[in-house]
C-alpha cells in the first residue's frame, strides 16, 4: 500500500516513540500520528486507528486522527483564515494545518480577491509535486449539487456566497437552507451596488427565475421601492451641504452616481424626479439644490411665530 495526502486509512501502530508520538504501518511504510494529533484515549502498540493523511509544516507525511472538512477530490465550503499576497489565501480545513489556495486560482483584480472571513467552495488536490492544494470549484463541480429555484422565489430576498466575480457580474450559490445545496445565481454588474469578493456573503433580491432554475439577482430593492429609498437617500445627503447643494444632476456621469450614492444613474434620475415633482428639490445647471435651504426654513418659521 501507499499512503496518499489527502486520504483516510486504517493503520496498524508499530511503535511508540516520545516525546514525538505513534509511528503507524501500512505494511510497507511508516507515518508519524504526533500526541497532538490523537483524539479520544491513547491508543497502544498493535492496535489500529483511523487516521487522515496530509503534510505537516515541514511537508512530511503526517497522519491525524481529527477529521477534516473534505478530502482528496472532495468539495466543499472553507473560510478563509489568512491572505498572503504572494501565495494566495490559506483555508481552515478542520486541521492544524491550513490548506493553500494558490495565487494562481484568485482572480487578477485585487478588489474581487477574498478577504479573512470569505468563505469559498474549494475541491482538494494535489499540486505537481504531491501536496495538498485547494482549486476553486468550477460549475461542472457544482452543477450536480444545486437545485432549480421554485416560482415562490420571485422578488424575495436570498443570500449565499459568491462562487465567481468578473467585470459582468458575480454568480453566487444562493442558500438551499432545508431543502438543499443551494441555487445557481447571476448578479449582472449592473445590479450590483459595490464590487463583490470571490467568498464575499451577499443579499440579494430574485428579479428572475430562468427555465434551467437559475436566478438572476439584484442588490437594489424594485423601483417603486428603491426610488423612495433613494430619495430620501439624496435628500439626506442634501440636508448635510452647505446652502442645500451639491453638484450632480441628471447630467452627471454614471459611475460617478455610482461612486457617491451606490445606485445606477437611472434609480438616481427616477429619485430626482420624485423629489423634484414633490417640490422638495430643484436643479440650475449640474447642480441640485433644495427648494428650500434648511437656513431659510428656520428664518421662514421664526416669523411665522412673530
Amino acid at each position: 500500500m501507499s499512503l496518499t495526502a489527502g486520504q483516510t486509512y486504517t493503520l496498524k501502530i508499530s511503535r511508540e516513540v516520545s516525546p514525538y508520538g505513534f509511528f503507524l504501518s501500512d505494511g510497507e511504510a511508516e507515518v508519524l500520528l504526533h500526541y497532538t494529533e490523537l483524539v479520544g484515549s491513547k491508543p497502544g502498540v498493535g492496535n489500529t486507528v483511523t487516521v487522515f493523511i496530509y503534510f505537516d509544516s515541514e511537508d512530511r507525511l503526517a497522519a491525524t486522527m481529527k477529521k477534516p472538512l473534505l478530502q482528496l477530490g472532495e468539495l466543499a465550503r472553507l473560510k478563509v483564515a489568512d491572505v498572503h499576497p504572494k501565495l494566495g489565501c490559506f483555508l481552515e480545513m478542520g486541521l492544524s494545518r491550513h490548506l493553500l489556495l494558490p495565487l494562481s486560482e484568485l482572480p487578477e483584480s485585487i478588489a474581487y480577491r477574498p478577504l479573512p472571513g470569505d468563505e469559498v467552495f474549494v475541491v482538494m488536490k494535489h499540486d505537481k509535486i504531491g501536496r495538498l492544494v485547494a482549486k476553486l470549484a468550477f460549475e461542472e463541480d457544482l452543477s450536480p449539487l444545486v437545485f432549480e429555484a421554485p416560482a415562490s422565489w420571485r422578488n424575495t430576498w436570498v443570500e449565499g456566497w459568491v462562487t465567481k466575480t468578473l467585470q459582468m457580474g458575480s454568480f453566487v450559490i444562493v442558500d438551499g437552507g432545508v431543502v438543499g445545496f443551494g441555487v445557481y445565481g447571476l448578479i449582472p454588474s449592473s445590479e450590483r451596488t459595490k464590487p463583490l469578493r470571490l467568498g464575499e456573503r451577499v443579499r440579494a433580491r430574485v428579479t428572475y427565475i430562468r427555465e434551467d432554475g437559475r436566478v438572476n439577482l439584484s442588490m437594489t430593492e424594485r423601483k417603486e421601492v428603491g426610488r423612495v429609498e433613494d430619495a430620501d437617500r439624496i435628500l439626506a445627503f442634501l440636508k448635510e451641504r452647505p446652502a442645500g447643494g451639491m453638484p450632480y444632476s441628471d447630467e452627471t456621469e454614471a459611475d460617478i452616481i455610482k461612486q457617491r450614492f451606490g445606485i445606477s444613474k437611472s434609480a438616481f434620475k427616477r429619485a430626482l424626479g420624485k423629489l423634484m415633482k414633490d417640490g422638495i428639490v430643484t436643479q440650475k445647471g449640474s447642480w441640485t439644490y433644495l427648494a428650500q435651504p434648511p437656513g431659510e426654513k428656520e428664518q421662514t418659521e421664526g416669523a411665522d411665530t412673530k
